[in-house]
């Protein structure tokens, strides 16, 4: 079995921040929206090599999303930068009807996703933006698993045409992927090979699936564990070449289990290949102030948690 190990934790809006740094020296077209978040968002770098291709909008998010609609009309490329609640559920409009709409080049670009923004709780823990993302026609939707993959998936981001909406956090995580590792946009990534179960995780919970996937030799049960870092488009024929082997799966993600990757799975399921199938998510709730280590354990989304759903859909074969 394959096993990964880390030598360092870094925050993945890290490497968004370090990633937009590189792209304003090579891209001359890429420039740089904010809503009074740029220490959060790491954009300081791109700010201080690029003072004149910043836009400071202040705590008006809708109006950021509307002046990067307008700037791609002159041949610029903008990148948003807030926190996710803040770049989906308080903007949801101006994105569809600005950007989604007419198909606009905006990279919205959302940090302290998900649970594991921590203490400042359940206001500001989003737990439903990929499903109001993925849900607009044309939006492509990416959430990478570390500090590497994130900065990699910023610079590819640049060169699709179209709208997307690239999803990272707050804390520090293990960094596991290599550096020079090419993202490809709808391209799944296999990390360990398995014949008794099918993991596929996205975000924070692709390292818990592989320490899950360790839990889980020791009781010798093998488990295939891919990387879906794009939830739209996905990867169907690499979650499909995998189900056909083990003939169960489950899903693990740092969102709700209704609009999130299970869902996008089980329809690609549903209508290919009927398979067993278990969810790790939150379940249908808004969540509360912790430290992130607290709530992964809290609401189900540590590698305990995802060892345990393996087991049981296993049995459901």
């Amino acid at each position: 079995m394959k096993t990964y190990t880390y030598t360092e934790k870094k925050d993945t809006r890290s490497g968004f921040g370090d990633g937009l740094a590189e792209l304003g020296r090579t891209n001359p077209d890429v420039v740089a929206l904010c809503a009074d978040l740029t220490p959060s968002l790491k954009m300081g770098e791109f700010i201080k090599e690029n003072p004149d291709r910043f836009f400071q909008i202040g705590i008006a998010e809708a109006n950021m999303m509307g002046i990067a609609a307008g700037l791609t009309i002159g041949g610029k490329i903008p990148f948003t930068g807030t926190f996710a609640n803040f770049s989906t559920g308080r903007v949801y409009d101006q994105i569809r009807q600005s950007i989604a709409y007419s198909g606009k080049n905006v990279k919205i670009c959302a940090s302290h996703a998900g649970l594991t923004l921590g203490e400042d709780g359940a206001t500001h823990q989003i737990l439903e933006d990929i499903g109001l993302m993925k849900m607009l026609p044309g939006m492509t939707v990416i959430n990478p698993c570390d500090y590497n993959q994130t900065k990699a998936a910023t610079i590819a981001i640049a060169e699709h045409e179209g709208p997307v909406y690239l999803r990272f956090g707050r804390p520090s995580v293990p960094i596991f992927t290599p550096a020079d590792q090419k993202f490809e946009i709808g391209k799944a990534i296999q990390l360990t090979e398995g014949t008794d179960v099918t993991i596929v995780a996205t975000g924070h919970l692709v390292w818990e699936a592989l320490e899950a996937s360790k839990i889980l030799n020791e009781k010798g049960i093998s488990a295939e564990v891919i990387n879906i870092h794009t939830i739209k488009p996905l990867d169907e024929e690499a979650i499909l070449n995998s189900v056909s082997k083990t003939k169960c799966i489950v899903t693990a993600e740092e969102h709700n289990y209704l609009g999130g990757l299970g869902e996008s799975v089980a329809r690609v399921l549903a209508s290919k290949l009927p398979t067993p199938q278990e969810f790790v998510a939150t379940k249908d709730t808004f969540g509360e102030s912790g430290t992130p280590a607290q709530l992964m354990v809290k609401y189900g989304l540590d590698s305990k948690s995802v060892a345990e759903a393996a087991e049981a859909v296993i049995k459901r074969k």
